[in-house]
């Protein structure tokens, strides 16, 4: 008679994967790791800008939508067109702890869209770093 351990069966009798260290991850609460205005926007806008502030260039809007019974979107729209959107969503989808996208719209131009009610964090957020002015914000929904 053959005998057969019953302890390994010919499986391996350790775990072989090991765990990698952890990084240190940058905190909300230290405003230069989250995102500087200048970062954002493209060098044709920071060397040859007008006489036009880019914080003041037209009317931001929030909006919260409702998706179905509990969930919803939120959209902002009418940002400056020079800013660097992706960078921007990615700051937004890692303070807000969130999941986004970039929609373009042949009305609305680039529109960003945050899951959940996201507008107070948005709108916040917009005004603290200085991309737009509180008199240019104007937040709908429900």
């Amino acid at each position: 008679k053959a005998t057969v351990s019953v302890l390994n069966c010919g499986r391996r009798t350790h775990n072989t994967y090991t765990p990698r260290p952890l990084r240190m991850a940058h905190f909300a609460s230290e405003p230069e790791a989250i995102l500087a205005t200048s970062d954002l926007l493209d060098d044709a806008t920071l060397n040859g800008g007008g006489d036009e502030d880019v914080a003041s260039a037209q009317t931001v809007h929030i909006k919260c939508q409702q998706r179905n019974a509990r969930k919803c979107i939120t959209s902002i729209q009418g940002l400056h067109p020079d800013l660097d959107f992706k960078r921007l969503l990615k700051a937004f989808k890692k303070n807000f702890s969130c999941n986004g996208a970039i929609v373009e719209d042949k009305d609305c131009g680039t529109v960003l869209q945050l899951q959940g009610d996201q507008r107070g964090n948005a709108s916040d957020f917009l005004i603290r770093e200085g991309i737009v002015k509180k008199s240019n914000l104007q937040t709908h929904g429900f």
